[in-house]
């Protein structure tokens, strides 16, 4: 293998492809980047878990076609700290590769690429095919990824359900204790789908995508796995097997307890209230009270001390005396981006929902700490 790239071509792609390589993994090969050199002048590297596989191409002078294995967190360092702009690799038959960038030579050991992993492959001509924009899809990752469980026992929860019905498109997640719910009109055309993708493997894709309205990603599946395209960059994830919880079910339809509050000043309030509370949330927890219909009171105390602060809203039904994890409450306000939020709560043992006022696109469910 011979061939000359861009650094900066190259050092994006390596930092792409790293999202799917392990970490100190025993295998290892599986801690290496697969480097494939084709006479189309391009290259391909790959990373692969074993759960998750990322592709991305990058454009070279291929003089001789070939493949290695280097080590990724070798690799990576040296092509971000060499001095010139364009990057000479060249690998021998003992599974050497020279790196040449201006006056700069690197000769690291390498692998025998026979000995890599195999991504899955998808029969894209054969798969259902949906396109949709990338900025849509990155964001509704991001405002339900946090949700997600990192409890093994329980595998379906340790991913995100992207669910159609064949014109509103969810992705929800769930760790137990609470749940994100973003959804979105996609129109009638859109596919009927429903996958359980892993929470990590979600993850990584929201940093590859774009934020340009213009930019699309093409998803395609197998009975196992569900591939990411968006043209020189493909993630394969497995999927998770199993049947997710029933979401809306869960709901609670007639809520004991409505407040309409500014969104900003409840943050703040329960933000300021996590300067007071330990490391143990459920010892700890934030204090949502009411004394009046028209003033919602955010508390907590501990041993560093107690705070107390007095919000203005508005109430439809019961007062509230209930308490809550303080994480959970704000990540919940943290991906809402309306000014006026509607807080449902059912007592001080039911789950609680944090909503925007109008519609249900985002729906935050939280479950409340037991005194």
């Amino acid at each position: 293998m011979k061939l000359s790239c861009n650094r900066d071509d190259l050092i994006n792609n390596v930092s792409i492809v790293q999202r799917a390589v392990s970490t100190n993994n025993t295998v290892n090969i599986l801690n290496g980047i697969l480097i494939e050199a084709s006479s189309d002048n391009k290259i391909k590297m790959t990373g692969y878990d074993l759960q998750t596989g990322i592709e991305a191409d990058v454009d070279a002078d291929v003089t001789s076609k070939g493949s290695i294995v280097v080590d990724s967190k070798l690799f990576g360092e040296i092509i971000r700290k060499l001095p010139e702009d364009t990057v000479d690799l060249s690998s021998d038959a003992n599974y050497s590769i020279l790196i040449e960038c201006g006056s700069v030579n690197f000769k690291i050991t390498g692998m025998d690429p026979e000995n890599f992993p195999r991504i899955p492959e998808i029969d894209e001509t054969s798969s259902e095919k949906i396109v949709m924009s990338q900025k849509l899809l990155k964001n509704m990752i991001n405002h339900t990824i946090f949700a997600v469980s990192k409890d093994n026992s329980r595998p379906v929860l340790t991913g995100s359900n992207i669910v159609s019905d064949g014109s509103t498109l969810s992705v929800v997640s769930i760790d137990g204790f609470r749940m994100a719910i973003n959804r979105e009109e996609m129109g009638s055309e859109f596919p009927k789908i429903n996958y359980i993708v892993p929470g990590k493997a979600l993850s990584e894709m929201s940093k590859i995508l774009s934020d340009n309205d213009d930019s699309e990603i093409i998803l395609y599946t197998s009975m196992q796995n569900l591939l990411f395209d968006i043209g020189n960059v493909r993630m394969v994830s497995r999927l998770i097997e199993g049947n997710f919880i029933n979401f809306d079910s869960i709901i609670a339809k007639n809520p004991k307890t409505v407040m309409t509050v500014d969104r900003r000043a409840l943050l703040d309030a329960v933000d300021r209230a996590t300067l007071i509370i330990m490391t143990d949330d459920r010892k700890c927890p934030v204090q949502f009270t009411m004394n009046e219909p028209s003033v919602l009171t955010v508390a907590a105390q501990s041993t560093n001390g107690n705070v107390r602060e007095n919000i203005d809203v508005t109430v439809e039904g019961e007062l509230v005396d209930v308490d809550f994890n303080s994480k959970y409450v704000i990540d919940a306000l943290k991906n809402i981006e309306d000014d006026t939020i509607r807080v449902e709560v059912n007592g001080n043992q039911g789950p609680c929902i944090i909503k925007p006022c109008d519609g249900d696109s985002y729906v935050y469910l939280i479950l409340p700490i037991r005194r």
